[in-house]
């Protein structure tokens, strides 16, 4: 009879004071983030450490008591949340927890409850992803030899799969779940909840929501930790990371003969950022995120085996050896800043994912494998019909610097570049199950975003534009501008609509997408002198929908 009790109890509609919302969460998210910009509420968080607790209590229904069997026990119902995306002819978009980059009908279906019993603190969110996973067509078995190698060797240093079944595709993971003790501002435990590290809002150079979230140890602040010179927000994890075990192309003989198969082997994740806003200057963000990864069989013993983002940052100091053991790292620093006076942000994210040899080559050489995220936010009230106008972009940058031709041989040397951001060697890529953990645009890809908006308070009505060139590291690295091949750019305008129905949020976008050159591909008409590609326009339809369980007495 307890457990029958217990249970009961248990799925009581219940919404506890401390709501944290999961990274990259559709509406809420970006809703907080413009309530900082418009200094309503004394929002303090960064923004660069996510999930973030939210201390706008109205935006999840009433917060009712309840008599509970144990005294001091919170029990919750957390929002329910799906999203339905239609993908036509190839695939195109990121940032959707796991839902994989492939064209027909996809959802993922989210929801679950929390528990809070003193210091300790239990949620309960599973995920299930269902998609259609249809092929696309990509013509790789056109390419020459030379360019197929060079396709592959992303490939091989990676875990980028064209497509993740044969047919079909169904997941169910544990989600944004969490086992934790907190105390202050601090909290230790486990998860396997999506965490999102830097200032961006479309994507992140670390970590975001793109990939399905991994098993991890966390010890973290759950707010800003205040001090005499300022606020701090950090996070150290260790975590597993696995490869998705699947080929890469959709051409079974091109796998046979150019494919490295994956050891099997899952691999060691050590991680920690830190974020630093200075007392005497209340909106200025300042951080810093570091990671490591090596395959579990190749790992060490001793304190810095297991916590190498203690260890110095050249290799000169730490040792060459450490490549050869197959560890890989990645570095970024980020600055955000907000100014409530004229309601506007910007931010940027650098990061590098190989170490210098010393610090003269980093001064002398520092864009060697980098990447960057520039972005802002800016609002404009208008008084007139009582909404804010919203401008937002970002740029992401990942493909290699100029510097590949003198540091990798050129193109006398056949190379034209060396890895791409998130690709390591031999630790087959910065990724969760066949995803990137940080940016999801495509290796070596770059990506423009502009959105223009109408917002009152959770409703939005407006247009994304979008740039995305598509792998310009394996564009450059198989030489392919010395062909009649040309860069495949995608060029997209979305249609974006919230709306807030009570207790009900839906989230909606539709995207046309013409790609330029699709897959680099050659029009028949084409000649050497007139080059000709053939370009492909898709759409895709997306519909999330928030419903958030409410007390007995309503809102």
């Amino acid at each position: 009879m307890k457990p029958i009790i217990f249970l009961f109890f248990l799925i009581l509609p219940l919404f506890l004071t401390a709501q944290t919302i999961p990274a990259g969460f559709p509406i809420l998210e970006e809703y907080l983030r413009r309530t900082q910009l418009r200094a309503i509420e004394d929002i303090n968080s960064s923004f660069s450490l996510r999930p973030i607790s939210s201390p706008d209590t109205t935006l999840y229904g009433l917060t009712q008591e309840f008599e509970v069997p144990v005294r001091g026990l919170e029990v919750g119902l957390l929002p329910s949340f799906a999203t339905v995306r239609l993908l036509t002819k190839r695939p195109y978009g990121w940032g959707d927890y796991g839902m994989i980059p492939n064209p027909g009908l996809q959802t993922l279906i989210s929801g679950g409850v929390q528990l809070k019993y003193k210091f300790l603190n239990l949620t309960l969110r599973p995920e299930l992803v269902l998609a259609q996973n249809k092929g696309f067509e990509t013509n790789l078995n056109q390419f020459s030899g030379s360019e197929i190698r060079n396709k592959f060797l992303i490939w091989n240093y990676g875990d980028f799969p064209e497509r993740f079944a044969d047919n079909g595709y169904a997941k169910l993971w544990w989600g944004q779940s969490k086992l934790t003790a907190q105390y202050g501002a601090f909290e230790m435990g486990v998860s396997t909840q999506n965490i999102w590290w830097g200032p961006g809002q479309f994507n992140a150079l670390t970590f975001s929501n793109n990939a399905q979230g991994f098993p991890h140890f966390t010890l973290n602040t759950t707010k800003p930790a205040k001090t005499f010179i300022g606020n701090f927000e950090t996070q150290l994890i260790i975590g597993r990371l696995e490869n998705s075990g699947l080929d890469p192309s959709q051409y079974p003989e091109l796998n046979d003969i150019y494919f490295i198969p994956f050891s099997g082997d899952w691999r060691y994740l050590n991680a920690l950022t830190f974020t630093y806003n200075p007392k005497w200057v209340p909106g200025l963000f300042l951080g810093m995120n570091r990671t490591f990864q090596q395959y579990s069989e190749s790992m060490g013993t001793g304190f810095l085996a297991y916590f190498p983002v203690f260890e110095p940052f050249t290799k000169s100091n730490y040792g060459f050896d450490r490549d050869a053991e197959g560890q890989s790292q990645q570095i970024s620093i980020f600055g955000r800043w907000v100014f409530p006076k004229v309601k506007n942000e910007i931010y940027f994210e650098y990061g590098r994912r190989d170490h210098s040899i010393n610090w003269r080559e980093f001064v002398l050489n520092p864009e060697h494998a980098r990447a960057y995220i520039l972005g802002f936010t800016q609002l404009f009230e208008v008084p007139q019909i009582n909404k804010t106008i919203q401008v937002r972009g970002e740029i992401t940058h990942q493909q290699e610097s100029v510097n590949r031709y003198i540091r990798y041989g050129g193109i006398s040397g056949g190379l034209g570049g060396g890895l791409s951001w998130h690709s390591h060697t031999p630790s087959r890529g910065f990724v969760q199950n066949g995803q990137p953990l940080g940016v999801g645009i495509g290796v070596g890809s770059n990506v423009q975003a502009v959105e223009i908006s109408l917002v009152d308070k959770l409703d939005k009505m407006g247009v994304l534009i979008e740039r995305l060139a598509n792998n310009q590291d394996f564009y450059n690295k198989a030489q392919l501008k010395n062909t009649e091949r040309q860069p495949w750019v995608d060029l997209s305008l979305g249609f974006l609509f919230d709306k807030q129905f009570d207790q009900l949020l839906l989230s909606s976008k539709l995207q046309l997408i013409h790609a330029r050159n699709y897959q680099w591909q050659v029009a028949p008409e084409s000649t050497p002198d007139f080059p000709v590609g053939e370009n492909l326009t898709s759409i895709m339809g997306q519909v999330s929908v928030i419903y958030f369980w409410k007390g007995k007495e309503g809102r």
